[in-house]
């Protein structure tokens, strides 16, 4: 979520207020809009948008989040009333006292997984990986998670200095809370906001020092970061010269070096084959819900087949790239099978000039339970739960033949 320009201009504690009542509104749009919409006799009005975000923000903080009533309820209504919409202050105040007096009851008699969860996703998840699962990803998308950082060096005096604790993977977890840029350690680039799962991928391809390694759709440049601080000759690629610039900022505050390249990764091809290509491919995104819920709310089922297509393409061309005996990893920050292993599956059915390199545990920490059947890597966001999770991530090797 972006907090937007009027956002970055709210004192720290407003700023930290308004980023966990958004966050809370949409880990639980599902129980929130059913607990409104029993207090309605009739649907507001399709142009009353700012009304229902009005009753779904105060909502979350009479069922969720210990407001007082009588601040959420009078500044919802002052703020239907500054939208214009005076006609209906006086509906809006009457169902917030309602919920305030009954939602909590009414919370009991939903099915909190399912209600929060939009139904493709749902439906999907559960064909590919029965109800058992399903509940638990459910249950992880309503947990704030923690802050993971990934180090240049010496794990352990990091995890010192930043009050956290060494993860498995080398990763160093701490409480989130505070501004970034006031840790230990920013100022001096000392390490990069990086979720365990996604630093994973990149130790997939080895001892990469002193080879030549392309990133496609690198930025914000977490991945990138860990294969220059190995001693790569990275080109890091993306589409996005925004995206890019952050890119670089972040490097320049790390003291590391990459060849950036602005460029399409599917049709973008280096000087000369490379020894490896790590392939973070566009994707839906659901396996980050936890730390960007409004994922949820934003794909749509049809957009699944696009994000295929697309990566279709970037592992023809991340393919093409790679010399003999070169290694790709194809990851994706997804829980969808279309977009992970059927991906795979299609690029080894068509008889692509390649083979699967199972993953080792010992190359992930020794977490032999983020290794599937076929030896890629699936991780979900209830694993480490007691530790606060992970994201949900995707990701094979491959070796050119």
């Amino acid at each position: 979520m972006d907090e937007g320009r009027e956002g970055r201009t709210l004192e720290a504690r407003d700023r930290a207020f308004a980023r966990l009542l958004l966050a809370t509104t949409l880990r639980r749009l599902g129980q929130i809009d059913a607990i409104v919409g029993r207090c309605l006799e009739r649907p507001l009005p399709d142009k009353a948008t700012v009304v229902q975000d009005g009753l779904r923000l105060a909502a979350a903080q009479l069922l969720f989040m210990d407001t007082p009533a009588h601040a959420a309820v009078n500044s919802a209504v002052a703020l239907v009333r500054a939208q214009g919409w005076e006609g209906l202050a006086g509906l809006t105040n009457a169902v917030l006292r309602r919920i305030a007096r009954d939602g909590r009851i009414w919370l009991t008699e939903l099915d909190t997984a399912r209600v929060n969860t939009p139904d493709w996703l749902w439906n999907s998840w559960l064909a590919a990986y029965g109800e058992e699962r399903v509940r638990a990803i459910a249950a992880s998308h309503l947990v704030e998670p923690p802050l993971d950082l990934s180090v240049k060096s010496d794990p352990a005096i990091w995890a010192e200095r930043l009050g956290g604790e060494v993860m498995p993977s080398g990763t160093i977890r701490r409480p989130t809370g505070g501004a970034i840029e006031d840790l230990p350690g920013y100022a001096e680039g000392g390490w990069w906001v990086q979720d365990l799962a996604a630093s994973l991928p990149a130790k997939l391809l080895g001892a990469v020092a002193g080879k030549r390694v392309v990133d496609l759709c690198a930025a914000p440049g977490g991945k990138t970061a860990q294969l220059a601080a190995s001693g790569a000759e990275v080109i890091a690629v993306d589409r996005s010269d925004r995206r890019m610039a952050q890119l670089k900022k972040n490097f320049a505050r790390l003291g590391l070096e990459a060849e950036t390249v602005v460029a399409e990764a599917e049709s973008w091809t280096p000087p000369g084959p490379v020894d490896a290509v790590l392939v973070d491919a566009p994707c839906s995104a659901t396996g980050t819900i936890r730390r960007h819920p409004d994922a949820m709310r934003l794909k749509r089922a049809e957009d699944i087949a696009l994000f295929t297509a697309t990566q279709d393409r970037v592992l023809a061309a991340a393919l093409a790239m790679l010399r003999p005996g070169g290694v790709l990893v194809y990851a994706v920050c997804s829980l969808q099978p279309e977009e992970g292993p059927e991906r795979i599956g299609a690029l080894l059915y068509n008889r692509a000039p390649v083979r699967r390199v199972p993953i080792k545990a010992d190359e992930i920490g020794g977490m032999e339970e983020l290794i599937n059947s076929d030896g890629d890597l699936r991780t979900f966001p209830f694993q480490l739960a007691e530790q606060g999770g992970m994201d949900a991530f995707f990701a094979a090797r491959l070796e050119k033949l």
